[in-house]
């Protein structure tokens, strides 16, 4: 069966309660609740499926309380849908292997890209590069 293709209450089983609201539910955590990643080099991946999606490099502080990225780690990393919930038209970011849901993106950003994905620290895990 493909890792990707799960069912809900396989996703309930290895998520947890949070990481499976936001990565499936299309929740949204807390501001300044998820962002303790180390600051040494290495690679974000998806949480539910491990796929990687953005560089260490990549992040920086926005201030908006989420981690912050000015650019994927490839360029078929991320799907994308629009999202007009809340009374807000924005761009919802997805992993484009399981489909989880990340964060959005905004066109606030630093260059070089002037983009801001701002991201659910819940719906990824951190791995330092080798040393």
């Amino acid at each position: 069966m493909d890792s990707t293709k799960k069912t809900d209450a396989e996703w309930r089983a290895e998520l947890s309660d949070l990481a499976y609201r936001v990565t499936r539910e299309h929740g949204t955590e807390r501001a300044f609740t998820n962002d303790n990643f180390p600051k040494v080099p290495g690679t974000f991946h998806c949480v539910c499926c491990g796929a990687p999606l953005f560089e260490q490099a990549t992040k920086y502080d926005s201030g908006s309380g989420w981690p912050s990225f000015w650019a994927p780690v490839s360029e078929d990393a991320l799907g994308f849908t629009e999202d007009n919930s809340h009374f807000m038209r924005r761009t919802e970011v997805h992993c484009a292997r399981c489909e989880a849901h990340l964060g959005h993106v905004f066109p606030d950003g630093p260059q070089p890209t002037g983009l801001r994905y701002c991201m659910n620290g819940v719906a990824m895990t951190f791995e330092p590069e080798a040393e």
